[in-house]
């Protein structure tokens, strides 16, 4: 169960947070990827502190997860752009 949350629930939650915090498709994902990225590491590092090797770890498992929450916050910011149809004249 751990690992599912923070391969793809936290992940998750960080890109929805960052599309509201910022509502702007570039900043969102960016902020999306840098805060999963931290995650990760603190996930790794609390999980094994005495470990040398954990940024390692970190860094070889960072890349679902942060594709993971930056889809979500495209997701979002797709679903609150919605394109609007011309009104009929």
């Amino acid at each position: 169960m751990e690992p599912l949350l923070v391969l793809v629930v936290i992940p998750a939650a960080i890109g929805v947070a960052a599309e509201i915090a910022f509502r702007d498709a570039k900043r969102a994902t960016l902020a999306a990827t840098l805060g999963t990225l931290l995650a990760v590491a603190a996930a790794v590092h609390v999980r094994g502190p005495d470990a040398g090797w954990g940024w390692l770890a970190a860094l070889l498992v960072s890349p679902l997860p942060i594709a993971c929450s930056v889809a979500t916050a495209l997701l979002v910011y797709g679903h609150v752009r919605e394109r609007r149809r011309p009104k009929p004249r």
